[in-house]
C-alpha cells in the first residue's frame, strides 16, 4: 500500500470510528445501555458504555477492504478477522450479561489458537546475543502473552481515556520500530489501527461521554499482541520491542494481580486497587494519569523499544532497563494494596 493509500484508508477508518461511536452512545442513551457508578467504579455520573464496538467496525472493515484488494497477506487476515471478531463478540455478552469467568477464558484460548493456526508461534527468540528456539515452550509463551494482552487491556480499561490512549501509542511505536527493520512489512496496519482507536478517542477523551466497553478493550489487546506477532516473525527481536512499548499496562496489570491473589482476592473480581486507578483518585485527575501514561511510553519506553528494534540493546536487557521503574512507580502508587489504597486515600 502507498503512504497516499494508507492516509486516506487512515482517515476513513478515524471518521467511520467517530460516527459509529456517536450513533452507539446515541443508542446507548435511549436504550437506558449506562454503567452506573459503583463502590469499584472511577467514575462518578452515569455514562453510556459499549462503544468499542465502533472500532472492531471499522478496523476490521479496513482490513477486509485491504484483503479484498490482496493489498495483504491471507493467513493475517485470517488471523485479525477471526480472533478480532471473537473477542469482541465475547466482550459484546459480557457487556449485557457478565459471561462466567471460565467462559471468557475458554473463548480467549480459543482465539489464540486461531492466531497460532494461521501465523505460527515466536521464533527463535534472540536472548543475549544468543538465538534460542524454545521448542513447544514457543506455542505456550505465544498464547499466553495474547490471553495476557487481552485481559491487561482489559483490567486497565478503568479510567477516562487510558485504553484508548496507551493502545495509539503502543500502535504507533510499534509501527515506526517495524518500519526501521522492515520498511515493506505491514507496519502500516497498525497506524490504521491507531486511527481508528483515535475516532472513538474523540469521545472517551476524559471526561468521557461513552466508554468502550470489555467489547471494545479485549478487541484493543488482541490486535496489538497479533500485530506484534506478525512484525517477529522475520525479526524476532521485535517482540521485545513491542513488549518494552506496553510496559504500563503490563507492570501494573501484573502487579496488581499477583498482590491481589497473594492475598487471596478473586483475581477476576472487579476492583479499583490498579496503580493507575489509585493515582486518578489520589490526583483527582483521570487526564493527568492517562496523559502520564502516554508521556512514560513515548519518552522513556519508545527510546528503549527503538534501540532493541536497531540492535543498539538486547532485548531482555532493554525490558529489564525499561521495567524497572515502572515497577517502582507501581508499587509507590500501592498496586494491587487495597487496604493500603484506602488507608492513604
Amino acid at each position: 500500500m502507498t503512504l497516499p493509500g494508507l492516509l486516506i484508508l487512515s482517515l476513513l477508518g478515524c471518521a467511520a470510528s467517530w460516527a459509529l461511536t456517536s450513533s452507539v452512545r446515541r443508542y446507548a442513551l435511549q436504550a437506558d445501555l449506562l454503567d452506573h457508578p459503583n463502590a469499584r467504579s472511577s467514575h462518578t455520573v452515569p455514562t453510556p458504555r459499549g462503544g468499542g464496538v465502533a472500532i472492531v467496525i471499522s478496523y476490521l472493515s479496513l482490513v477486509a477492504v485491504l484483503a479484498l484488494a490482496q493489498a495483504m497477506d491471507a493467513r493475517l487476515t485470517a488471523a485479525l478477522i477471526g480472533s478480532g471478531a471473537l473477542v469482541a463478540v465475547l466482550g459484546f455478552l459480557d457487556d449485557r450479561r457478565p459471561l462466567p469467568a471460565r467462559w471468557r477464558f475458554l473463548g480467549h484460548l480459543v482465539a489464540a489458537a486461531w492466531v497460532l493456526a494461521w501465523l505460527g508461534p515466536l521464533p527463535a527468540v534472540p536472548l543475549f546475543g544468543v538465538t534460542v528456539d524454545l521448542g513447544i515452550g514457543a506455542t505456550l509463551l505465544s498464547a499466553l502473552y495474547f490471553v495476557w494482552s487481552i485481559n491487561l487491556f482489559n483490567f486497565m480499561d478503568g479510567i477516562d481515556g487510558i485504553a484508548s490512549l496507551e493502545a495509539i501509542a503502543v500502535a504507533l511505536g510499534g509501527a515506526f520500530v517495524w518500519w526501521l527493520t522492515q520498511p515493506q512489512g505491514d507496519w502500516l496496519l497498525a497506524i490504521a489501527f491507531a486511527a481508528c482507536v483515535a475516532g472513538f478517542l474523540i469521545w472517551n477523551f476524559p471526561p468521557a461521554r461513552i466508554f468502550m466497553g470489555d467489547a471494545g478493550s479485549g478487541f484493543l489487546g488482541c490486535i496489538l499482541a497479533i500485530l506484534a506477532l506478525w512484525s517477529s516473525r522475520t525479526a524476532a527481536h521485535l517482540f521485545w520491542s513491542w513488549y518494552i512499548l506496553g510496559g504500563c499496562f503490563m507492570v501494573d496489570s501484573t502487579i496488581t494481580l499477583v498482590r491481589r491473589v497473594a492475598r487471596g482476592e478473586r483475581f477476576n473480581e472487579a476492583h479499583r486497587s490498579h496503580a493507575y486507578q489509585y493515582a486518578a483518585r489520589k490526583h483527582s485527575s483521570h487526564m493527568t494519569v492517562s496523559i502520564a501514561f502516554v508521556a512514560i511510553t513515548v519518552l522513556w519506553l519508545f527510546p528503549f523499544a527503538v534501540a532493541v528494534a536497531v540492535g543498539r540493546l538486547d532485548g531482555l536487557v532493554g525490558v529489564t532497563i525499561a521495567y524497572v521503574p515502572l515497577v517502582f512507580l507501581a508499587l509507590r502508587y500501592k498496586a494491587g494494596d487495597r487496604s493500603a489504597q484506602e488507608a492513604f486515600a
